[in-house]
């Protein structure tokens, strides 16, 4: 039975991993929030950036790492050797975000944004493509071989949907409490590539233990694609199943936030070759996108589960769409009071300064 280690496996991933592992596996891992422990799966509850925590970790000994934490590149620099030198097998989830922008299908051997791209001010920053081809690097660079790269692209799953870079959140709770959905029309005929959860968790699985994916680099996505105004339309179809009406939708020329995960991917076609990671799991199994978001957005629907709602934006888009939120879906009189003051007075203000 193998040891191993997930690094912060409660995500749209890492929980449908923890399932197909549990049987077969002892597993470990990490949460920020107390979970029970069940079988042969112990959540251990403390924060994975924590290099004392993760080396009390680390003084166990794992056959398998794997690791959907979320790092800076400084981060990364002190701990990559730590985590390779602790298993037989370090898989790091970096992500598919790392390619430049092509015109055909995307392949492992893709230019990755940070070889390509000579916009000074972006290369300066740690943006998340950037870190994760970053990281990718050192364990290239690791003279070691017991690493495996994962590059997911966009996930979906019961309790995550994404349109263009809105999470739920940011659009699909405007949907259900009847305002105006916001969407970009500058990314609507650009193509994407969305996996279900559960299906990329199979392909990390199919990797686990497999000689031969050690020192290789996998996307594991779904091979079919579609323009986010077609996933928009999918929505908002789902939608008016569920609830008897369909959304109104707010198209701007541009997305209204400056956003690098934009200008810097979403503005991309994002179609993907699978045959590399076809040679350990069967692509043709994976969910239909048609039918899963169909299903997701009705559980969502019928199991509302929120992360908190960030006012600040959302008395942004209220005032794009001319609408208001209603009191009694904040949580306490000062976000009610920062909602009005933004919602009432900033806005209209830089309404009139624009216009002068």
């Amino acid at each position: 039975m193998n040891n191993i280690l997930i690094l912060g496996g409660t995500g749209a991933m890492g929980k449908y991993l923890t399932q197909l592992l549990a049987d077969r596996s002892r597993i470990v891992v990490t949460t920020r929030k107390k979970r029970t422990s069940l079988g042969n799966v112990s959540y251990i509850q403390g924060d994975a950036h924590d290099l004392c925590f993760l080396k009390l970790l680390l003084n166990d000994n794992f056959d398998v790492i794997i690791d959907f934490m979320g790092y800076t590149t400084d981060e990364f620099r002190k701990r990559f050797l730590l985590l390779l030198d602790s298993c037989k097998q370090y898989m790091f989830l970096s992500s598919a975000r790392v390619y430049s922008g092509v015109d055909g299908l995307i392949t492992e051997e893709t230019p990755r944004l940070l070889d390509v791209c000579m916009d000074e001010e972006y290369l300066a920053t740690d943006e998340y493509a950037l870190a994760k081809a970053r990281q990718e690097d050192m364990l290239k660079n690791s003279e070691r071989n017991n690493w495996t790269i994962i590059r997911p692209y966009i996930t979906y799953g019961e309790n995550r949907l994404q349109l263009g870079v809105l999470e739920k959140e940011r659009w699909l709770y405007r949907a259900i409490h009847g305002r105006t959905v916001i969407f970009s029309e500058d990314i609507g005929d650009k193509f994407t590539t969305l996996t279900y959860g559960y299906d990329v968790a199979r392909g990390i699985f199919s990797l686990i233990g497999q000689k031969e994916a050690l020192g290789e680099i996998f996307h594991i996505t779904s091979n079919k694609s579609l323009r986010w105004s077609e996933v928009l339309d999918i929505y908002l179809s789902a939608i008016a199943d569920k609830i008897g009406k369909k959304p109104k939708v707010l198209y701007l020329n541009e997305y209204p936030v400056f956003s690098w995960q934009v200008s810097k991917d979403r503005i991309y076609n994002r179609r993907f070759d699978t045959n590399k990671i076809g040679n350990f799991i069967d692509i043709s199994t994976f969910a239909d996108f048609n039918d899963g978001l169909k299903k997701c957005i009705a559980n969502m629907i019928e199991n509302p589960l929120f992360e908190e709602i960030s006012w600040r934006e959302e008395d942004y888009f209220d005032y794009l769409s001319s609408e208001y939120s209603t009191m009694s879906e904040m949580s306490c009189i000062k976000q009610q009071v920062k909602y009005l003051f933004y919602r009432l007075l900033v806005y209209r203000l830089k309404r009139i300064l624009h216009c002068i």
